[in-house]
């Protein structure tokens, strides 16, 4: 015997068929793929333009904190302290920081890791106990290559302050 309470429970249920179908259909699947794939083929150059900015960035950094570090020490030792490079000449492959005429290595950078990034300078930099370059004024530029050319520009003057820029030497 069907009672009418339970009769009005059944006429307040869903149909069968409304209950089976639950999720998304193949056809809403491909689209929200095919949305997320356009979107990423945007975003990805414009990404891999931020990531060479930021390792030519943190590039310069070094360079900078190095410099920095020489003429420090060499206040604070009173005595002559360079920066050159490990490889004659190759800012890219490392540079070291050295007192006592490289007999005492203060700092050694490795070299740059990632993509390409191309450092030029002079062949090395003498601090005097003064903390003022040996010799004259010298400049570095670090550059990535890609779709543009990201660029960045260390001024170290002749009282030996380094000055860094977003721009071409």
């Amino acid at each position: 015997m069907v009672t009418s309470s339970a009769l009005r429970w059944q006429a307040g249920r869903p149909a069968l068929g409304a209950q089976g179908m639950r999720g998304f259909t193949l056809t809403e699947l491909m689209i929200v793929v095919t949305v997320f794939a356009v979107l990423v083929g945007a975003a990805l150059p414009s990404y891999n333009q931020f990531v060479r900015n930021q390792r030519v960035k943190n590039a310069s950094f070094d360079v900078f904190s190095s410099l920095v570090l020489a003429r420090s020490e060499a206040i604070t030792r009173n005595k002559a302290v360079s920066l050159a490079p490990v490889t004659s000449g190759t800012w890219t492959s490392g540079w070291t920081v050295t007192a006592d005429a490289g007999a005492t290595v203060l700092r050694r950078q490795e070299a740059i890791p990632g993509i390409t990034i191309t450092v030029t300078g002079p062949a090395a930099f003498v601090y005097a106990s003064s903390g003022r370059l040996s010799s004259a004024s010298g400049t570095f530029e670090l550059s990535a290559s890609g779709s543009s050319i990201t660029t960045r520009c260390i001024t170290v003057d002749l009282s030996g302050r380094p000055v860094t820029k977003v721009t071409t030497c």
